[in-house]
Formats: structure tokens, sequence, C-alpha cells
């Protein structure tokens, strides 16, 4: 038989961890959440030390996104792409600045692997802030965050995407140790 759909979800610790109709003024309250979710995540071994939220341009929470790749056994669910899921699936579009062209903000926790750069061109988000580098998560953890242009900002600006890094920086390195400090078990 073949399987005819894929059912993904975030942990149930989800609906505890985040009020439904918070509002972050700035983008170290929108990063200090995605980072809150990744430490959560690895506390409750729910999966990977990443997390990832996406806001409104009025600062209001539309998603949130958690790594869950091995509990799910889906190589895709990462944070960001759980937030991108969670977020077109809410506004039934399948880019989020479709229809009414507000602007989306992605903040996540460290910075978007190959996979996760590929989908924020083509999510609809127009800012992208991240916490940790690409080099922290490679140093820190057995992860590989696969291959990006040269000068990968810039693609990303050049469509339309402003880029702010190291918001919370020191942070989201903390969860990353951490994660690496249990072993670094891909739970």
């Amino acid at each position: 038989m073949l399987y005819a759909q894929v059912h993904l979800t975030l942990p149930p610790w989800i609906h505890q961890a985040v009020e439904p109709d918070l509002v972050c003024a700035d983008d170290e309250s929108k990063m200090a959440l995605a980072i809150r979710l990744s430490r959560i995540n690895v506390d409750r071994r729910t999966g990977g030390p990443f997390g990832a939220a996406i806001f409104s341009e009025t600062g209001r929470l539309v998603s949130v996104g958690v790594n869950r790749v091995v509990p799910l056994s889906c190589s895709v669910a990462h944070a960001e792409m759980m937030a991108f899921m969670t977020a077109q699936h809410r506004l039934q579009r399948f880019r989020l600045d479709l229809d009414d062209g507000h602007a989306f903000t992605l903040a996540t926790s460290s910075q978007p692997c190959c996979q996760c750069f590929g989908a924020t061109v083509w999510s609809g988000v127009r800012r992208l802030l991240i916490g940790a580098r690409a080099e922290d998560v490679e140093e820190l953890t057995e992860f590989d965050e696969g291959p990006l242009p040269a000068d990968w900002v810039g693609e990303l600006e050049r469509r339309g995407i402003e880029v702010r890094r190291d918001i919370g920086r020191e942070a989201a390195r903390e969860v990353l140790a951490m994660y690496a400090a249990t072993g670094g078990t891909a739970y």
C-alpha cells in the first residue's frame, strides 16, 4: 500500500509554551521566542535544538516551529519548515505575501540550512532574523548545514528579503551547546 498523506505535528507542549495572541514589538523579542522554543524542545527531548516563529508586520504571532526530524521520521521537519507550513496552512496560502501584500518575518534560532534557505526564498517572508550562525551549529553539534551560495545574504536581499543576523547569538549558542552536552542525541 502506498501512503497517501503525511501528518506532521508540533509537540503538545507548544500550546502551553506559546500564547496564541502574542505580539512581539521588536526583533529581539521575536528572536527570544524562537530561542526559547529551541531550548524547550531540547529540555523536553521532542526534537533538535532549533526553534522558529513567523510574525505579521504588526508583530502578531502567526505560527511557530521546532525541529521534529527524528520524532516524525521526516528530514524536512526542520523548525523553519514547520513554521512555514503551519503559517501557510493557517492563512490558506502557499506564499505568505499573497493577497494582502503584508510583510511577514521569520525569526529562527539558527541560520537556515540549505533546505530552509531554499524554502525561505519561496515562503513569502520579507524579513529573516537569525540567532546562531551556521558555523556555530557545525562547531557545537554534529549537524551538517549543507551548501549555500557564497553570497546567500545577498541572494535573499536581491529577492526582497531583509536579513538580520546575530540577534541573541550567544543565547542560541547556549542551546546548541546544551544539546551537544546531552550527547547530541538526535531525538
